[in-house]
């Protein structure tokens, strides 16, 4: 892990978290361990496996959009032998409210399954990752995995894996959305992003992420507010230029989550 990644981890978790001094004592090992699930090769040709990252108890990880005060894991596959691509199925994460503040993750444990494409379908895949994260409780810590694995043929289903796959957003389809509109309007350093979605509540305390294909944009927290069917996410999107842009309306995913549920919706045109 980075220097400037470690203290970008440490500020972010503390602005959300009380601090204790001598909490930083705490190795990584006592709160968190990791592991890869070998899983099975699927039908397609493709390898389902999956990290399992274990936390201690009360301690959390961030989800990819992460909310006002968390970090984004990031993932390097390049020591990787024999993969030509990695899908990470993400399971519906949880909303937290610590000191007036919003983050979006996982409690105590979390099940990452990832779909491999394999360069040549004849040959086993070995698996190299590390992955830089945040994890916290009464304080955080930026983290470090580095995991390596042997991915034998054909390998064999999961329940744990199938159970972290069943943990999926669902589509808009499912959740019932019957229409998404978002409005763009120029800010002094980028885009304020209004997206108006029109589905039945998926349960109390719902909270919106949005994200964009570009991952060089900055998004801020969406503040959402539902009247009836509707409801309403506002953000700000601010690229590295610091100005108006292009935005890719196909690439924008807006996820509702709430204590029961959640749905992961894949593009946004014009209203």
């Amino acid at each position: 892990m980075t220097r400037i990644l470690a203290l970008a981890l440490a500020a972010a978790c503390l602005a959300a978290q009380p601090f204790a001094a001598q909490a930083w004592d705490m190795s990584q090992d006592k709160v968190l361990q990791a592991s890869v699930l070998n899983g099975w090769t699927t039908a397609e040709g493709t390898r389902m496996a999956a990290l399992r990252l274990d936390l201690a108890p009360g301690w959390k990880t961030y989800w990819r959009s992460p909310g006002e005060a968390g970090i984004p894991p990031s993932f390097d596959w390049s020591g990787s032998v024999n993969l030509k691509s990695v899908r990470i199925h993400w399971p519906a994460p949880t909303i937290f409210h610590t000191n007036g503040m919003q983050t979006i993750g996982y409690k105590e444990q979390l099940i990452l399954p990832v779909e491999l494409t394999p360069e040549d379908p004849s040959r086993p895949i070995r698996l190299v990752v590390n992955m830089d994260m945040g994890i916290c409780r009464d304080i955080c810590l930026p983290a470090e995995v580095d995991l390596d694995a042997d991915l034998t043929m054909p390998g064999a289903r999961d329940p744990l894996i199938d159970a972290a796959l069943a943990k999926r957003p669902k589509t808009g389809k499912e959740a019932g959305l019957s229409a998404i509109t978002c409005a763009v309007e120029p800010i002094s350093d980028g885009l304020r992003l209004t997206a108006k979605v029109t589905v039945p509540a998926l349960g109390r305390n719902e909270a919106v992420a949005i994200e964009t294909a570009d991952k060089s944009v900055w998004v801020s927290a969406a503040t959402a507010t539902r009247e009836g069917k509707v409801l309403t996410a506002v953000a700000d999107l601010v690229p590295p230029s610091g100005q108006p842009f292009a935005l890719d309306r196909s690439g924008v995913i807006v996820t509702v989550v709430s204590d029961k549920d959640a749905a992961e919706l894949r593009g946004c045109p014009g209203g």
